[in-house]
């Protein structure tokens, strides 16, 4: 007898297609439950064993009545992050994920078809739509147990320190030297948000948020206007995290890395009264330019004798700017390429007799450009420019839940796929090549099944990446 899982419903009119091979293809909507999200137990393991999104949500008050509610605050972070993660950036996809019962699995329910939902006309769906993850969003600083819709209140300051406190978490023991790194990028609007100014480098109504990594690893992500300097608000950000560091790390060699957009002597200053150590650029002007003539004409010089190869040629030299309250050493590239000077400065607090000017430049400070990477990936495949509600809080918080998604995808390319071909991919790749993966999902009374394609070309992959999560728990 055949199985019945094999025979479609009589329901159910199968779409012919007799043109595409010699037998007629046959299509059908009788699978049952599928998902296109089966590499996203991965992520979830991933946030179980290390408790990201637990410790997440004790940044929010929950005035909510718990007798009535029937998603909790948990369940609403973990959908809206791994729904980020998975590629679902709108707020509407919801309204379709709410059905799916691998996604509610992830997310903690315990009834993942929805059957023992209160409402009828809720039954089948066992996680929230975007109504619910609307409120979670919007809701006002002020809110409390009067208010009637909008009671999760996010607490800016503990989400803050809480980016900064997984990141010292995760660092070694030993850990004897680290690098901050600090940027401003653009994150256009697209109406009229709250905080809307035209930024006239960029030419366009922009955000402009400052980010700081320490190679890969997110520690702030400030959603500011762009009425300002790219390093405003710089030197009291770094003040906490430089705190946070030396409670765990008292003899810890902190360096801060940036470009010009951040030598201001404010934040030099602080840091050199506080032992930290920077590399940043530096505009170049026509006093330097007219220090560096004699090396330029000299990198000119090699590159016509190699045949119009890019010759660089480094000096140094202290230098101190009208802003400035004293000279600081600064190292100038003159760099002669197709056939045009390229002269690029930067200074630094370093002890010029304990590098090299050419490999400084070219390995300690160019070693920034990275994190230029890291942003991107975050704006392009984890929807950080999605910043398109009415306030400010609102987008600063939707730029946390993607900086959290960012920081479950990195994690599992540092624990889970080190060592393998996606090392080093990119987040939108790892999403392509592990999260979306079809999965045909069954619930039974005591398990939750889900079955992977057998013609899956990553199994091996899949498998030694679970196990790896597994064993870092």
């Amino acid at each position: 007898m055949p199985n019945p899982q094999e025979v479609p419903p009589q329901a159910h009119h199968p779409l012919l297609f007799p043109e595409l091979i010699a037998r007629p293809v046959a299509v059908d909507f009788a699978a049952g439950h599928v998902s296109s999200d089966g590499g996203g137990v991965l992520l979830a393991r991933l946030d179980r064993s290390h408790g990201f999104l637990q410790r997440f949500a004790t940044c929010f008050r929950d005035y909510r009545d718990a007798e009535l509610i029937e998603h909790e605050l948990l369940g609403l972070l973990r959908q809206r992050t791994y729904g980020l993660a998975l590629g679902y950036e709108d707020l509407n996809d919801h309204d379709t994920l709410c059905a799916d019962p691998l996604l509610a699995s992830l997310c903690g329910k315990q009834d993942p078809l929805g059957q023992d939902r209160v409402r009828q006309q809720d039954r089948g769906k066992a996680l929230s739509g975007k109504s619910t993850l609307n409120r979670l969003e919007l809701t006002p600083a002020d809110a409390d147990a009067s208010a009637r819709y909008k009671k999760i209140v996010a607490d800016p300051l503990a989400i803050e320190d809480y980016f900064i406190a997984e990141y010292v978490r995760q660092l070694p023991t030993d850990t004897t030297r680290v690098t901050l790194d600090l940027d401003a990028t653009d994150d256009p609007i697209h109406g009229q948000q709250e905080g809307r100014f035209f930024h006239g480098y960029y030419g366009d109504y922009c955000y402009l948020p400052l980010y700081i990594f320490d190679r890969d690893w997110p520690i702030l992500a400030w959603l500011r206007t762009s009425d300002r300097d790219a390093s405003s608000g710089a030197v009291g950000k770094v003040e906490k995290i430089v705190a946070a560091l030396r409670r765990r790390f008292p003899h810890l060699h902190i360096r801060l890395r940036a470009d010009s957009g951040f030598c201001r002597d404010e934040l030099m200053v602080w840091c050199e009264l506080h032992g930290v150590k920077y590399l940043l650029g530096l505009a170049r002007n026509a006093v330097l330019e007219r220090k560096l003539a004699p090396a330029l004409q000299q990198a000119k010089a090699l590159s016509e004798a190699q045949e119009g190869r890019p010759a660089r040629v480094f000096l140094e030299m202290t230098y101190r700017t009208q802003s400035w309250h004293a000279p600081r050493w600064v190292i100038g590239k003159a760099e002669w390429t197709q056939g045009e000077a390229n002269p690029r400065f930067l200074v630094t607090n370093e002890d010029p007799c304990q590098f090299q000017a050419q490999s400084f430049y070219e390995q300690d400070y160019c070693g920034r450009g990275d994190m230029e990477n890291r942003i991107k990936e975050q704006q392009l495949d984890l929807f950080a420019d999605r910043t398109s509600t009415a306030t400010l809080r609102s987008n600063q918080l939707r730029l946390w839940f993607s900086t959290l998604a960012y920081l479950l995808v990195n994690q599992l390319r540092r624990v889970g796929l080190a060592g393998t071909e996606l090392a080093r991919a990119t987040c939108g790749t790892i999403r392509l090549k592990l999260f979306k993966v079809g999965a045909l999902v069954r619930v039974s009374v005591r398990r939750v099944w889900v079955s992977l394609s057998s013609a899956y070309p990553l199994q091996q992959l899949f498998e030694q990446v679970a196990q790896q999560l597994l064993v870092a728990t």
